[in-house]
């Protein structure tokens, strides 16, 4: 059965209640379109307090984290050679890799984890290379695995005992001559003279191989059992059993086991692909986090591997997206930021609406498709709009906005009002982050061409919080700003309930363009903007425009 496709659903990096609950509703209007494929939100990066408390009010689980989308062993074809224990023949191992066309055979522990590998090589070099007639007896051979090699049957002795010393000798001389070439627990090759089994037995072998299915004694079977010899009846004739018998030896002796060169599922492609260039090898094993083997893979698969395909929401632009988002097949992007710098290979779908919230968009995708929206979805629709539009009072609110999360209010049982409260106190309680936790909890990065800058926000109902906050934002800052291509460093300030944000911002030119923007000046290291709750809307674009006036 084919496996079914994956499309991964994220917001962007540094999650807002938006970017999140977003995702989830998406992942949930496309399952429901039962086109065949799996739709599966994820999230690139740690979830903030104010999202936190909003998927445990509606009780719904959090998206698994997706730091990057690159290519990896498991989008590649895994080939499912089966693993073998190490107690096998190389006759059934050979017979296993002509099955399945392998030229590598993994050797597994019943738990499962790599113990080795055999190759059709070593097979061929185990064979030429067997001139010691101490052979079988070295590697430690089974019984029963000599008995099935040769085809035969075990007529006497215990087949699940061991072949442990002793060489092997083929019984082609006169009776009375062949106590000579016998030694204790050697094993012998006979044909059906009576006299060359009682001389055998007399000499305490350890195994005697019949050919030609002939009769063994009563007597000869009672002798043998009396002397725990191993008795073994075979249709063959004697040069195919003597040519055949070193296949009964178990893979452990032959096996490779040191210095195995594996790949885990997780490993990036461009990574094994430098380690498959310089290692020549035919197939390398996959195994799990664990250690447990799950198949092979070799460089002709890099040739069909298939790219992560995804659905990026909240967001269009390259520097906020995923880790190697350049890797992966966009399909889609729902958003309602400005048109940013992502590139793609193929036309997409790609819905950007000027509302204040991309949970709004979602909603109209639910009364468009005409999808009933469970009372969790709705909670988080809800919130999301609540919290992008600061409860309505953000300028990028627009009257869709407003109606949608009326509509979804109703759905989810919750008065507006006093959810908005409960969500932005709970969002505001900073309690125990760490200032890099803080500073990181919605920080964006922005590329023009003038320069790379970062600006994040961090909403508050307490003014004291605020100015707490502050001293401990800016010698932060300082050491944060120059950091992956960032030469300014904006941290907006928001009082939610008085509508005003103070900017304090650390790099070169940085204060110089906040004045040109807002033409403000600085009051005790920050910048006051009354007015001001939106980055998208009211300090993105103003920040843009005094950029290209100055360049």
């Amino acid at each position: 059965m084919a496996k079914q496709e994956k499309i991964y659903i994220l917001g962007h990096k540094n999650p807002d209640t938006d970017s999140i609950c977003s995702a989830i509703a998406y992942a949930d209007i496309k399952n429901r379109s039962n086109d065949g494929r799996k739709y599966i939100a994820k999230r690139a990066g740690q979830i903030n307090e104010e999202t936190e408390y909003v998927l445990k009010r509606f009780g719904v689980d959090a998206p698994g984290y997706l730091p990057d989308v690159g290519t990896q062993v498991r989008d590649m074809e895994i080939r499912e050679t089966p693993g073998v224990p190490h107690s096998i023949s190389i006759k059934d191992a050979w017979a296993i890799m002509k099955e399945t066309n392998a030229v590598t055979l993994p050797i597994t522990k019943e738990d499962g984890q790599l113990e080795g590998l055999i190759t059709t090589g070593d097979i061929a070099k185990s064979y030429m290379d067997a001139h010691d007639n101490y052979f079988l007896s070295n590697a430690r051979t089974q019984y029963r695995s000599i008995a099935n090699t040769v085809e035969g049957k075990i007529v006497t002795g215990n087949g699940h005992g061991y072949f442990l010393r002793g060489k092997v000798v083929i019984g082609a001389t006169l009776p009375e001559k062949l106590g000579e070439y016998l030694e204790e627990d050697d094993l012998v090759i006979l044909g059906d003279r009576y006299e060359d089994h009682l001389c055998a037995i007399e000499e305490n072998v350890s195994c005697i191989i019949v050919c030609n299915n002939a009769e063994v004694a009563e007597d000869i079977q009672e002798a043998a059992t009396k002397n725990d010899c191993v008795i073994i009846r075979s249709p063959l004739d004697t040069f195919t059993i003597a040519r055949l018998i070193n296949q009964s030896i178990p893979v452990k002796h032959i096996m490779k086991k040191d210095n195995l060169i594996t790949f885990q599922t997780d490993d990036f492609t461009d990574q094994i692909k430098e380690v498959m260039v310089k290692n020549r090898h035919r197939a390398f094993p996959v195994v799990n986090k664990h250690g447990k083997y799950i198949g092979t893979v070799s460089r002709r698969n890099l040739l069909g591997m298939k790219k992560k395909e995804v659905i990026l929401v909240d967001h269009n632009e390259r520097s906020q997206a995923v880790d190697n988002i350049e890797a992966a097949e966009i399909l889609e992007i729902i958003d309602h930021h400005r048109i940013g710098s992502i590139e793609t290979m193929s036309p997409i779908v790609f819905r950007n609406q000027p509302v204040g919230c991309t949970a709004t968009i979602m909603h109209q995708m639910y009364v468009e498709r005409n999808l009933e929206v469970s009372p969790a979805i709705a909670g988080l629709l809800c919130a999301a709009i609540i919290s992008d539009t600061l409860m309505f009072r953000s300028p990028t609110c627009t009257h869709r906005d407003k109606m949608a999360a009326g509509a979804l209010a109703l759905v989810a049982g919750i008065n507006i009002e006093e959810f908005a409260k409960e969500m932005f106190t709970a969002g505001s309680n900073l309690k125990g982050k760490t200032t890099e936790g803080i500073f990181y909890q919605d920080f964006k990065r922005f590329t023009t061409e003038q320069v790379n800058f970062g600006v994040g926000q961090i909403s508050s109902m307490n003014q004291d919080e605020l100015l707490s906050l502050k001293k401990r934002l800016i010698p932060f800052m300082k050491k944060e700003c120059g950091k992956n291509g960032i030469t300014m460093v904006f941290i907006m300030l928001t009082n939610i309930l008085e509508e005003t944000s103070e900017i304090i911002c650390y790099g070169d030119g940085s204060g110089r363009l906040v004045e040109d923007a807002f033409n403000v000046k600085e009051e005790n290291g920050g910048y006051i903007l009354p007015g001001v709750v939106s980055r998208k809307k009211q300090l993105i674009p103003e920040f843009i425009t005094a950029l290209q006036q100055n360049s």
